[in-house]
């Protein structure tokens, strides 16, 4: 606990010092579309306003000074995240992620994806359920920091990919469809050290319009 409370007094103080040096911001802070609130009890508030308002926006601020006067100065967020190394590479992917995370939750989701996705899910896992259950098991062991995702290949075909630290499906030749935190910061101040239970209550969350759009 004093490790993740030092993490933010730590991530806050970098963003801060981000904020002053950093006057090109050719990348912003996505805006929430849902109010901090919105999404309790699954996630509070209060890791609403950590998790967005002060380690994304860390991320943010790092990779626009980090690209200036490099290749990437100009280029895309995708691009940087399948060209790039070291420290860029790190920020980059957990902006991009943090952008398909927060975007991909309603307070009025929930339910069970429909359509070509929901197809897709029963072909290669012979139900939702059991895409969950595995798709859980694949968060639970993770070790460390890091992301779960659900990616699909170009023909379509669904696969789970687990990802250390700001790693993305992109850089494997895959697309990003629905991705979980499992870096601490995502669900210590609410469920503590049970990053299963946390898994299981996203959910509840889930905008499958969103998610299957990306499909």
């Amino acid at each position: 606990m004093l490790t993740l409370i030092f993490s933010f007094v730590l991530l806050i103080t970098n963003t801060d010092s981000a904020l002053n040096n950093n006057n090109n911001m050719k990348f912003e802070l996505i805006k929430l579309p849902y109010a901090a609130d919105a999404l309790e009890p699954v996630i509070s508030k209060q890791t609403i306003e950590l998790h967005h308002g002060k380690h994304l926006q860390g991320y943010v601020n790092n990779l626009n000074n980090l690209i200036q006067e490099t290749e990437f100065e100009n280029a895309d967020l995708e691009t940087i995240v399948k060209k790039s190394n070291g420290t860029i590479f790190n920020n980059a992917g957990q902006v991009l992620n943090h952008n398909l995370y927060f975007t991909q939750f309603s307070p009025n989701g929930g339910g069970q994806p429909s359509g070509k996705l929901a197809a897709a899910i029963d072909a290669e896992w012979g139900s939702f359920e059991n895409f969950k259950k595995e798709f859980e098991n694949a968060g639970t062991g993770l070790f460390g920091a890091g992301w779960v995702w659900l990616a699909e290949d170009e023909n379509g075909k669904l696969s789970i990919v687990k990802e250390a630290n700001g790693g993305n499906p992109l850089t494997k030749g895959l697309k990003p469809v629905l991705g979980f935190d499992v870096w601490e910061h995502a669900y210590y101040l609410d469920y503590q050290n049970r990053r299963a239970d946390h898994l299981k209550e996203l959910w509840k969350i889930i905008d499958w319009e969103i998610v299957g759009n990306r499909y």
